[in-house]
């Protein structure tokens, strides 16, 4: 979406931004030209800085111009200072602090069957949640109307106003036209543009990733301080989020990570739901495994992978052992990319990972089998810091990662001063 698109007043994308305050050490220094002051409200919301003085440090800025930045800051509501900060936890008269309320994102996770909505402050706390089923091979044009809807009546009881909204799809995406560009389970989105139907709810920029890709961000925005990483989602399908240097990577064309879709030698011949045969979501992906319990299993098939795993928290021994399974065949590919990305994590997320001590039983034992010594020497394998909603946080993540810009802010500010009366 462009910047006219996007109204006069919203915060505009340029860049995503890496917040973690550890990736911010070296940014200010990357121009000849002095810090603005969304490098300096960056500096804020890292926790870096609580006061002008340390903004000075930080930076080498004058007094005034940190006194100029700061004022524009706070005369546009994202940060606020001096006394009447005093009560939030002790701080003193002129500290300095990030004002979340100044406006809020929306963050709409779409998937094969279920659809989730809600609304984040900017500092990514949730103030509103709707989740809701939906039929398989819906298209947009039926189940986009009714998540505007769902979305208009979430923000009803909002007072800040949209600065942007976070969507996420299966599949690979264009994160440049905003539209999904190969998913295998969601035909008919491919190349159809989802901003005209969010366009009446919100007067803010869409976002749109890869739904395994928003789950990396929502790692990034639980302060895990993740540098290097891989995020899996195991759920009805197989996905790899990758974290480089506390970025994460999309690749060409948007398409890294498809861990899903790989040759994997035991599904030879296995038809997947891509159209091709042999890849790994044909025997490990949660679809895969439904239909081999309902095979196997009759008097226990269940309709979706989120039954398989109920019935593995409960105890039961086929669906416990599909599942570590299915996480032992993951890993074997895993292991090739942990050697060639040298990862210092592991996260798993999706459906299967609320059976996490099973499925990362078998991720692990492949994992280290097959990587190298040094490689796997201190790697972790961790659950998903939100569980099933990590694709709603990663939303909004991905929303905020582009609006709280310091390019963003600055253009933000600029648009606010050119039409403050003269």
């Amino acid at each position: 979406m462009s910047d006219a698109d996007a109204g006069p007043g919203a915060l505009r994308d340029p860049e995503p931004v890496r917040r973690e305050p550890a990736l911010r050490e070296s940014v200010l220094r990357e121009s000849a030209a002095p810090p603005t002051a969304g490098e300096l409200l960056d500096l804020v919301r890292a926790g870096r800085a609580h006061t002008r003085s340390e903004l000075r440090r930080l930076t080498g800025l004058s007094r005034t111009a940190v006194v100029t930045r700061v004022n524009a800051l706070t005369d546009a509501g994202l940060l606020r200072v001096g006394e009447e900060l005093a009560s939030t936890g002790g701080r003193p008269p002129g500290a300095l602090l990030f004002n979340r309320e100044a406006g809020v994102v929306l963050a709409v996770a779409v998937g094969r069957s279920r659809s989730q909505i809600a609304v984040f402050d900017l500092d990514g706390g949730e103030l509103a949640a709707d989740s809701g089923d939906h039929e398989v091979g819906v298209g947009p044009e039926q189940l986009m109307p009714r998540i505007a809807e769902r979305s208009a009546a979430l923000l009803a009881g909002v007072g800040p106003r949209v600065v942007g909204v976070g969507l996420s799809l299966p599949g690979t995406v264009d994160v440049v036209r905003g539209v999904s560009l190969d998913s295998p389970v969601m035909r008919g989105w491919d190349g159809v543009d989802l901003a005209p139907y969010l366009a009446g709810v919100a007067e803010a920029p869409l976002f749109v990733g890869n739904d395994v890709d928003v789950m990396a961000r929502a790692e990034r925005l639980a302060g895990r301080g993740l540098r290097d990483a891989l995020v899996v989602k195991a759920s009805t399908g197989l996905g790899l989020g990758i974290v480089a240097d506390g970025r994460v990577l999309a690749g060409h064309l948007g398409a890294a990570g498809e861990i899903g879709h790989t040759w994997f030698p035991p599904a030879a011949g296995v038809a997947c739901r891509c159209g091709r045969t042999g890849c790994l979501e044909a025997v490990a992906g949660g679809w895969a495994l439904v239909a081999r319990m309902a095979r196997e299993h009759p008097d226990r098939a269940v309709g979706h992978v989120r039954g398989l795993v109920a019935l593995a928290q409960r105890g039961d021994p086929e669906a416990r052992s599909l599942l570590r399974e299915s996480g032992h065949q993951l890993g074997e590919l895993l292991a090739v990319a942990v050697n060639l990305l040298n990862p210092a994590e592991i996260v798993i997320g999706g459906d299967m990972a609320a059976a996490f001590d099973v499925y990362a039983a078998g991720v692990r034992e492949s994992v280290f089998a097959r990587a190298s010594a040094l490689a796997t020497r201190h790697l972790r394998i961790l659950p998903a810091t939100h569980g099933d909603r990590a694709g709603l946080v990663g939303c909004a993540a991905l929303a905020l990662d582009h609006v709280l810009a310091p390019a963003a802010v600055d253009a933000h500010l600029a648009a606010l001063a050119a039409a403050a009366p003269r």
